[in-house]
């Protein structure tokens, strides 16, 4: 069976991300395939380069990255919900005028389209919301 997921929650504020997480991983264990994970309203903060959560805590940014090498998941982002929250890929920094940027691949920009798409593509999306 084919899945995405939609992440609407910050990564350390609810459960919301780690729990997607747990079950994207579950799923393709079970031998399912994850196409993609679409990140909205806070989930957006998952994307965030410069996350650098204690040594004790999930490194939720990194086991995202991790499904994106080991499974070729899509990692995108909701480019509206993101620029309203300080993060930019380099393409979005340059166009902004901005020093810096925040969100590097294998994490993409995208619209609200991609997520329609995808739940035109696959058998199930499966949300995830604080």
């Amino acid at each position: 069976m084919r899945y995405g997921l939609l992440v609407q929650g910050a990564p350390y504020s609810s459960q919301a991300s780690h729990s997607a997480l747990r079950f994207a991983t579950a799923l393709i264990a079970r031998g399912h395939q994850l196409e993609c994970v679409f990140f909205y309203h806070d989930g957006v903060y998952n994307a965030s380069r410069l996350a650098a959560p204690p040594q004790d805590e999930p490194h939720l940014v990194d086991a995202w990255r991790g499904l994106n090498a080991g499974h070729g998941t899509q990692l995108q982002v909701c480019i509206a919900a993101a620029l309203r929250r300080g993060l930019l890929d380099e393409r979005e920094s340059a166009r902004h005028g901005k020093t810096g940027h925040s969100i590097e691949p294998p994490f993409e920009l995208t619209g609200l389209g991609q997520l329609v798409d995808l739940g035109n593509q696959v058998d199930r999306l499966v949300t995830f919301a604080p």
